[in-house]
């Protein structure tokens, strides 16, 4: 596993090329709505081994269908495991068992988004299976409220959520706008800024709503320390290449 860099100017931030996986393919969702769906491929691994290609370090893979039913597939981690990048995943990791099954499968970096809403506990007890490097809050915002079980429940304000988390001993945080989440509408810099503020010392992982270059230049003078591209890559607004080449230290 790769690990974060320690940040020597504002341009060092990671790059996460998305792999979003719906029904065995590729995809984007628009603002978290499995009724919106982009396809742009059929082969999961063909896409991380493009993005490696590219000279991406890690991929941050989602499963979506594990997401809305609350159980993660391994064979999905299987898949994405071992091409020569580091995985982060998450989409239906839940419990510690599915921590556990996800890091056996080869996953570096697990994130977890209905434990941060809903059960901290089980997040601090992820953490403790390893390095804390190893387990992620995933923090998804609609209106104030980070959102768990796929983005389909109520939620909880994600001032709690971040709190709760930091009470785990979780230090790394996906925060996600999801209003903005493939609408390439620019990331949500006040919510990442609030987020900051609270957890002045994490690593902070930003999405939704990125569409350039100067996007991403936004995002690293703020000190964020990871951009999650998606659909600007997939449409071709961002360059993963140019992208890493400014960016990734």
């Amino acid at each position: 596993m790769i690990p974060f860099p320690r940040r020597t100017s504002e341009n060092d931030m990671e790059i996460f090329p998305a792999v979003d996986v719906l029904g065995g393919g590729v995809v984007r969702l628009l603002r978290g709505d499995y009724g919106a769906v982009t396809r742009y491929g059929d082969s999961v691994e063909e896409q991380v081994s493009a993005w490696r290609e590219a000279g991406a370090r890690w991929v941050h893979v989602v499963d979506l269908d594990g997401a809305r039913r609350g159980r993660s597939d391994p064979n999905l981690w299987r898949k994405v495991a071992g091409r020569g990048v580091s995985v982060q995943a998450g989409g239906g990791i839940r419990t510690v068992e599915d921590v556990e099954s996800a890091l056996e499968c080869g996953v570096d970096r697990v994130m977890m988004g209905t434990s941060a809403v809903w059960s901290p506990e089980i997040l601090e007890q992820a953490a403790a299976l390893g390095s804390p490097d190893r387990v992620m809050a995933a923090v998804d915002v609609r209106d104030g409220r980070a959102g768990g079980e796929g983005w389909l429940d109520e939620g909880r304000r994600f001032e709690q959520v971040v709190e709760g988390a930091l009470g785990a001993g979780v230090t790394k945080f996906l925060v996600t706008a999801v209003l903005r989440d493939g609408a390439m509408s620019g990331p949500d810099l006040e919510l990442l800024d609030r987020v900051r503020s609270l957890a002045p010392d994490a690593e902070l992982l930003a999405a939704g709503g990125i569409a350039d270059m100067d996007d991403l230049r936004s995002l690293a003078v703020r000190g964020i320390d990871g951009a999650v591209i998606g659909r600007a890559l997939y449409e071709g607004a961002i360059d993963l290449s140019r992208a890493l080449a400014e960016f990734s230290c």
